[in-house]
């Protein structure tokens, strides 16, 4: 691949304040207006806006800086190691659902599909309704979707390759809604290897785009550092306390930090912020914290066509599915969205779920190999609660997340649904995921297996890429961590502002959702802080 310039190589020799917490060697006192812990879609975006609007910005992330100098292998196993939590290997607390998450300046956004979805309007709503959530309804939040929209290059893709186009030929041939993805891109290659980090800086992550703006305009950017503590007295945060991390990003080198600031801003998303709130023993008087985490419980199914599908190429997504999602109402049996993923070698050893000379034909016929998806929308009734966050001895967090009934009957229904489409998309074998199916050459077959398969987890295949909750927004503090603005309930000069703050979960890929909300939410705090 040619070389293209590195955007923070030219940066830092231009002056950009950028420290690498590992090449510390004694402790340290960092002062701004506000300091932002996490680098993510909220962090990002809030670095971007509040250090434009002249305040000074300490943007502080627990992983590694990394650029497209270090993409451009696009060698899955690297990028594992170095760009998600805990090497690729998170998981719920008991192990049964896979979690990805981005572990690097930029967070999850530099490691997405690029699937960016507006917050669909039934959920707008009973947040609304439902959840006392005001200033976030439909009409409130369409300047900031164009807004982010246009800052991030968010279009429709009309290229489709062939996994993405099983999913619009099944929709087309059994009548089911069916469209475009929008992704943040501009001059993407379509190469796929979204997940890995983009080599040629085409996604527009927050690695390439808010955070680079902020560094021009004087924010400070630390990285491999760990905030522990946010520290609190008479309503107010005093201060924060971090540890340096060593070159593996992962072992504490000794050396503290000491974060001094007006405003903090927490954005280490829905598993990381409860995470260092519940270490700090903030005020949580009506138990709220942690709980109600949400994560679009994911199934999937596989086929097998006699055409090339070649997975691993062309954009990851592009096509998606409504169909299932409000069929029944906000409150009715779960809903679903329809997407297709890709597989790469090493992650599709994963998910193909078999083992032996089965898996061996399986990744022999990876080529032909389509798998599709379904988001659950998690959150909207009693009967889907979410999971809750909550502290390991070592202060590290851990996330429990139980299925109802209610949910597995959305994950039955979602899986009659995906090998349906596949069959009509012209599959000649196809299966779910899970360890007690086996391939079937018709809809028929497979259908009846379906209806029979326990509903486990171990048995059932089920991972998540999409965290939000555990510290959920409404004016009444009786309901929510932080009111509709992301200010903390019980700590004046704290926000909030990531996927942390939902009510429910959204039902559509949640970057978009994150970007525009941090940045109506942030604009607001670079306001409030004239006062």
């Amino acid at each position: 691949m040619a070389a293209l310039p590195d955007i923070y190589t030219e940066g830092i020799a231009s002056g950009w304040k950028v420290i690498d917490a590992s090449k510390l060697s004694g402790p340290q006192t960092l002062q701004a207006d506000v300091a932002i812990i996490g680098s993510g879609a909220g962090g990002g975006v809030a670095a971007e806006i509040l250090s434009l609007a002249g305040w000074k910005v300490l943007l502080l992330e627990e992983g590694a800086l990394r650029t497209s100098d270090s993409f451009r292998d696009m060698d899955e196993g690297r990028a594992y190691r170095e760009l998600y939590q805990e090497g690729g290997a998170r998981a719920t607390s008991d192990g049964a659902i896979a979690v990805l998450q981005g572990r690097s300046v930029g967070g999850s956004t530099t490691v997405n599909w690029t699937s960016s979805f507006r917050t669909p309007e039934p959920t707008l709503q009973f947040w609304a309704a439902e959840r006392e959530v005001v200033g976030h309804g439909v009409a409130d939040m369409k300047p900031w979707f164009e807004k982010m929209e246009q800052r991030l290059g968010v279009m429709p893709w009309q290229a489709r390759n062939a996994n993405n186009n099983v999913l619009k030929r099944g929709c087309d041939k059994l009548g089911w809604e069916a469209h475009a993805i929008p992704r943040n891109v501009r001059g993407c290659w379509d190469s796929g290897y979204c997940g890995l980090g983009c080599p040629v800086n085409a996604k527009q992550s927050m690695l390439v785009t808010t955070i680079p703006e902020a560094l021009r305009h004087g924010a400070t950017l630390v990285h491999r550092v760990r905030v522990r503590q946010l520290q609190h007295a008479d309503g107010r945060i005093t201060g924060a306390v971090g540890e340096a991390l060593r070159a593996d990003g992962r072992t504490p080198s000794g050396v503290q930090l000491a974060i001094k600031a007006r405003h903090f801003v927490a954005a280490g998303g829905a598993i990381n912020t409860p995470a260092l709130l519940l270490r700090s023993k903030l005020p949580d008087p009506h138990q709220l914290l942690g709980k109600h985490t949400l994560i679009h419980p994911v199934v999937l199914s596989l086929a097998q066509f006699d055409e090339r599908i070649d997975p691993f190429y062309g954009a990851p997504q592009s096509i998606a599915s409504d169909h299932f999602q409000w069929k029944d109402g906000a409150t009715g049996p779960m809903g679903y969205k329809l997407e297709v993923p890709p597989i790469f070698p090493g992650i599709g050893a994963g998910v193909l779920n078999t083992f032996g000379d089965a898996l061996r034909r399986e990744m022999g016929a990876l080529a032909h190999t389509n798998a599709a998806l379904a988001l659950l929308r998690d959150g909207f009734v009693d009967q889907s609660p979410g999971g809750s966050v909550r502290l390991a001895d070592d202060g590290s967090p851990m996330l429990d997340y139980e299925l109802s009934d209610y949910v597995w009957d959305g994950v039955r229904r979602a899986w009659a649904s995906m090998v349906e489409l596949q069959f009509a998309a012209g599959a000649k074998q196809a299966r779910v995921a899970h360890v007690d199916a086996r391939y079937h050459q018709n809809w028929n077959d497979a259908k009846q297996e379906i209806a029979e398969l326990p509903l486990k987890k171990f048995r059932a295949s089920l991972f998540t890429a999409h965290l939000m909750g555990g510290c959920a927004m409404s004016e009444n503090p009786k309901r929510g961590v932080v009111d509709s603005r992301g200010r903390h309930h019980q700590a004046a000069n704290l926000s909030v502002l990531d996927g942390s703050v939902f009510p429910t979960s959204i039902g559509a890929n949640p970057q978009l959702s994150i970007y525009a909300l941090t940045a109506q939410n942030a604009s607001a705090l670079a306001k409030a802080l004239e006062g």
